[in-house]
């Protein structure tokens, strides 16, 4: 309580303290701006109220034309150019409460960026206020307590480098420049979940702002229903400003790399790995592609972790190398954090991306043929993929979490990219054509996978018996739906 006090009276003393220094300094007056409000009617936003914020914020707070604008709007996913009328740079949770409740009060739509990796595009909107945590860097890892407190502008890489310099690590992703938070809070698988479960599972404790612009801490003693809704019911609670994660003891040498097959003996192989991989150590994870190599021809493509010791590598690995004579073997000792980074230049930056995804309980014979054949005559810029669940995450009861799909054991990604605005639509299409071959062989998403236009029931029958309790959470912490550009549970309250 008295840590919620302190921090609403420091915001409060923030603003009347320095509004009026910070206003000497301010640029010449701006034209009031035009914005969108939740249901994208047109409000306005006088130009005096936004010079209040600005000087209230120690963060940088942006309009269209001011220089870092368009920058801080730029999110990971090129396929979305959005404007919002407002883009809030918050320093840290007195920011972050000064934007909420700006935002509250002026009814404006609201994006809240992380990492700014959102694949459906959320993470920004036109006309609305963005709240953008970006500058919010800070990890700090107790090697001791093994835990790591980690702000939500946060990328992965500086996550995985800071735990990995104590041989340390959290399961988090297979990107280094994906954002930490909204990773966990849709779940977030990674090369050793299958040891320690997902990132959510690792999150003790958090730090929240609610809708109300109230800070909320959140642990195992501190509103547990909280935190279970953090672990994997998205961003619909509120601003998660620090996570707590516990870390585990992970050796910094690993064994890992890309081993590549022609695409033609692509049923062949995967045949074969379907069966192989269902008795796979935890210690092995295994990412598939049917992807387009360097030298343009489409292959299938292994992406290998393998964490446990390095003596065994071989010896785990050698079946899979053997069933057919790839065309590249780059399976060597490694270290953890840079196969985190193996994969950053395939999911560049400002690429145009569209995807589709569910859960599967195995790759099956109808699954394989299905993906192998679509593949063959897909367009340049598609991928098919197969994600590696299992392990420690199926370990997990279905209700601990609001993460339900716990017996999945991969996910079949299809995915489109590209480049030029004229081939969008064809790329979408093939995606939307592709997927609608494979749909009903899955069960359920991964909601950060989620697209620009799926459906709303969709995201209700994803998170089936858990739903009903989301709602419950999202009625007391958000009870008008103010963090709605999400995977999204409508409040009833």
């Amino acid at each position: 309580m008295r840590r919620r006090t302190f921090c609403a009276a420091a915001a409060g003393a923030i603003a009347v303290t320095t509004l009026p220094m910070k206003r000497l300094f301010a640029a010449e007056a701006a034209a009031d701006v035009p914005a969108l409000g939740p249901d994208r009617k047109q409000v306005i936003l006088k130009a005096s109220d936004i010079d209040d914020l600005r000087a209230a914020m120690r963060g940088d707070v942006l309009t269209a034309g001011q220089d870092g604008y368009d920058t801080a709007r730029r999110v990971w996913n090129g396929a979305f150019d959005r404007k919002p009328a407002v883009i809030a740079r918050c320093t840290g949770a007195a920011d972050v409460v000064l934007a909420v409740n700006f935002a509250r009060a002026h009814d404006l739509l609201v994006a809240v960026r992380g990492g700014g990796h959102s694949l459906s595009g959320q993470s920004v909107c036109d006309g609305g206020m963005m709240i953008d945590l970006a500058p919010m860097q800070s990890v700090h890892v107790d090697p001791v307590g093994k835990i790591a407190r980690v702000e939500p502008g946060v990328l992965l890489g500086k996550l995985d480098h800071e735990a990995q310099a104590f041989g340390l690590a959290t399961p988090a992703g297979t990107v280094s420049h994906t954002g930490a938070a909204g990773l966990t809070l849709g779940g977030g698988f990674g090369r050793i979940a299958r040891r320690y479960g997902l990132a959510c599972d690792n999150v003790v404790a958090a730090d929240v702002i609610s809708a109300g612009g109230k800070l909320v801490r959140t642990g195992v003693k501190d509103n547990p229903d909280l935190l279970w809704g953090l672990r994997g019911g998205g961003g619909n609670f509120g601003i998660v400003t620090s996570f707590e994660y516990k870390l585990h003891a992970v050796d910094p040498n690993m064994y890992g790399g890309p081993l590549i097959f022609p695409l033609e003996v692509a049923r062949d192989v995967l045949k074969f790995f379907s069966g192989y991989i269902g008795s796979a150590p935890d210690e092995l994870y295994t990412d598939v592609f049917l992807a387009g190599t360097p030298d343009g021809h489409k292959a299938l493509i292994f992406d290998v972790c393998y964490s446990g010791p390095l003596q065994d590598a071989e010896r785990v690995l050698k079946p899979l190398r053997e069933i057919r004579k790839p065309i590249m073997d780059g399976l060597r000792p490694t270290t953890y954090v840079a196969l985190q980074k193996s994969g950053d230049d395939n999911f560049a930056i400002g690429r145009s991306y569209y995807l589709k995804s569910g859960f599967i309980h195995g790759i099956e014979p109808a699954m394989i043929e299905e993906v192998v054949g679509r593949y063959e005559t897909a367009p340049q810029g598609a991928v098919i993929a197969f994600a590696h669940h299992g392990g420690a995450i199926s370990r997990v009861k279905p209700d601990a979490t609001a993460f339900l799909h716990r017996d999945a054991q991969h996910s079949v990604i299809i995915i489109a990219t590209w480049q030029d605005r004229a081939d969008a639509e064809r790329m979408m299409q093939w995606a939307r054509t592709t997927w609608g071959a494979v749909e009903t062989m899955t069960d359920g998403f991964y909601v950060n996978e989620l697209a620009n236009d799926d459906p709303e029931r969709r995201i209700r029958q994803n998170y089936g018996a858990n739903y009903d309790r989301l709602v419950k959470l999202k009625n007391q912490y958000d009870p008008t739906n103010l963090f709605r550009l999400n995977a999204n549970v409508k409040p009833t309250a």
